[in-house]
């Protein structure tokens, strides 16, 4: 089960924090964040793989968000700075079950996760 918080309103320029808490069966994952705005697809805004931090990021997020996790703590963050209009959407995180020998790919395709969060709502004013 994966449970996000830390959605909300802020004016563009600002900063937001985004958490996931993971709960379940102890296993080897990968995490990502993903956002939808309305009337669009589903994009993933950060990926992260299960140990030794490596990471991806579009070009849209990339030098404004960065993804992190700690897996004693079951946690993921997405801290999301410089924001603007356009990040406005519903954000979800999302986790993948990965073989022990991908222990440091990332992930950023929606069709290959199948965990997801309910999503938390971030708005962004201009």
């Amino acid at each position: 089960q994966l449970v996000e918080s830390g959605g909300g309103l802020v004016q563009a320029g600002g900063s937001l924090r985004l958490s996931c808490a993971a709960s379940g069966p102890a296993n080897s994952y990968a995490m990502a964040w993903f956002r939808q705005a309305p009337e669009k697809e589903r994009e993933c805004v950060a990926a992260i793989s299960w140990v030794r931090g490596s990471t991806y990021y579009p070009d849209s997020t990339k030098g404004r968000f960065t993804i992190s996790r700690d897996n004693a703590k079951n946690t993921l963050w997405l801290q999301m700075n410089s924001l603007k209009p356009e990040d406005t959407a519903v954000y979800y995180c999302a986790a993948k079950v990965v073989p022990l020998k991908d222990y440091n790919k990332t992930y950023n395709h929606q069709e290959e996760y199948v965990n997801w969060g309910q999503g938390t709502q971030v708005t962004v004013s201009s």
